[in-house]
């Protein structure tokens, strides 16, 4: 054999061993992803030719697939209440893939999981047609619905939350979409559609409580509390409330919406009145790395609910002093979502102890045997029990001798704080409400991109408020 036939044998031969390489390789570890990603279209052609399992609130199907006997697929997805619930079962399209729990459930849904090879056999060796497995959401039926009717027309979101679980019970966002209109079979009405809701201003389709971030307002003085009370600050201590506050090496003035009830008032007042020029002085005293130490015991700078590809709420990594005490009260460039000020909320309740939030409860097949269930974890201890013990007293009070009162439930114990941001200058503020009650043992966050021209603490409550109040009342 001479050298240039040698050449190219071994050449051959390595391009083969390369070759082989690659497809065991893509057999043994990118299967699964390159089965579950949205833009395989030959995987989507496929499962459209399979029973898709249900997403269920309690029993009842809020997303299922029908036979579609008139169609080149045998099986329509279907929505019941879709605007309602599509912030969580987000969409199963054939041109557009999947969204929301249709794609990060996508494996036990089609069937194609590992957890259901005993069915699959099963299903092999009898000559029936594979299913999926369903999706028990933790959503409860009457809190969603109030939370819909509550926010209504305004343009928002409100979360609800098992302060005790992390079981997630209502999920709304406004303005909101029907994903039957795009899972239709119809793709000529379905790209129509998909062009309609990307150009709509409003965005639809965002899932503003767990994948969009916004400046919290005051609602961050509970995380700015809490950071006082865990470095040696008690009921006794005192803060500085001027009524007007120069921010140090800026020329820039802080007022309060209120009278903040004297020079020196306690952190309890602070909070009750939502006195900013006390909290902006807290927040001096303790320092960026404090606060933002105890922002992350709540949850901030990480990403939550993965389920629905939630992102991490922020506060900001180097800020100066007047920034930091702008931070303080929940703006400069503090962001957060509003399943974040609820798990703020929910960790203050539960004697400081932070639940991971969860969405789905368990998997079952379709003869409903469970395959998979979901237990509360802990996420983190946010705060001892003491302090959190002291700062939920003080959230009660605001609701029933403060700017809370909006949030009153008869018959129930509430606590809450208020909240108005300024954005970016350019937007209108936005109202916010972060309330916490107990049996039912739940915390709900509404929030309002207002379209008040002004807004404040008071005013804000009044908005945001009764839409806590009414998912609260849902529950008993």
């Amino acid at each position: 054999m001479n050298n240039p036939i040698r050449r190219t044998a071994i050449i051959s031969l390595l391009m083969m061993a390369l070759l082989l390489g690659n497809a065991t390789y893509s057999v043994l570890f990118r299967q699964a992803g390159l089965y579950n990603n949205p833009d395989n279209r030959r995987v989507r052609v496929a499962e459209f030719g399979q029973n898709r399992g249900a997403i269920l609130v309690g029993n009842t199907a809020i997303a299922a697939s029908e036979p579609a006997d008139q169609s080149s697929f045998k099986y329509l997805r279907t929505y019941s209440d879709g605007d309602l619930y599509a912030p969580v079962t987000g969409f199963y399209s054939y041109l557009y893939g999947r969204s929301g729990l249709e794609q990060s459930y996508n494996s036990v849904l089609s069937g194609s999981d590992d957890s259901l090879f005993l069915q699959k056999l099963l299903g092999l060796a009898t000559g029936q047609a594979s299913e999926g497995a369903s999706i028990q959401t933790t959503l409860d039926a009457a809190a969603q619905q109030a939370a819909a009717e509550a926010l209504g027309t305004n343009t928002g979101a409100i979360v609800a939350m098992n302060w005790k679980t992390g079981e997630i019970l209502a999920m709304v966002t406004s303005p909101s979409y029907d994903p039957n209109t795009l899972s239709t079979h119809d793709t000529k009405a379905s790209e129509s559609t998909w062009k309609a809701l990307n150009a709509d201003t409003t965005r639809p389709m965002a899932n503003r409580t767990v994948r969009e971030v916004y400046p919290p307002g005051s609602t961050f003085k509970l995380v700015t509390a809490a950071a006082a009370l865990e470095n040696g600050y008690t009921a006794e201590s005192l803060l500085d409330a001027p009524d007007k506050l120069t921010l140090p090496t800026t020329n820039t003035v802080l007022g309060n919406t209120m009278d903040c009830g004297g020079s020196k008032i306690t952190i309890d007042q602070a909070l009750r009145v939502s006195c900013n020029t006390a909290f902006a002085n807290l927040g001096r005293a303790l320092g960026d790395d404090k606060i933002r130490a105890q922002a992350e015991k709540f949850g901030f700078d990480s990403a939550q609910l993965s389920d629905l590809n939630g992102v991490a709420s922020r506060f900001p990594s180097d800020p100066d002093v007047p920034q930091t005490m702008m931070s303080a009260i929940g703006q400069y460039d503090v962001a957060a979502t509003p399943l974040q000020m609820a798990m703020v909320g929910a960790a203050i309740a539960n004697d400081g102890v932070l639940m991971k939030p969860q969405i789905v409860k368990s998997v079952r097949t379709a003869d409903l045997q469970v395959i998979r269930s979901y237990s509360p974890e802990r996420q983190s201890v946010a705060m001892s029990s003491a302090n959190a013990k002291l700062l939920k007293s003080w959230m009660v009070s605001v609701v029933e001798d403060g700017t809370g009162s909006p949030a009153q439930v008869s018959g129930v114990t509430v606590g809450g704080k208020s909240g108005t941001a300024e954005s970016d200058g350019q937007r209108k503020p936005y109202a916010w409400f972060v309330g916490i009650a107990e049996n039912p043992d739940v915390v709900v966050t509404a929030f309002v991109e207002s379209r008040a021209s002004s807004l404040n603490e008071s005013s804000s409550s009044r908005l945001a408020g009764p839409m806590v109040a009414k998912v609260i009342e849902s529950l008993t």
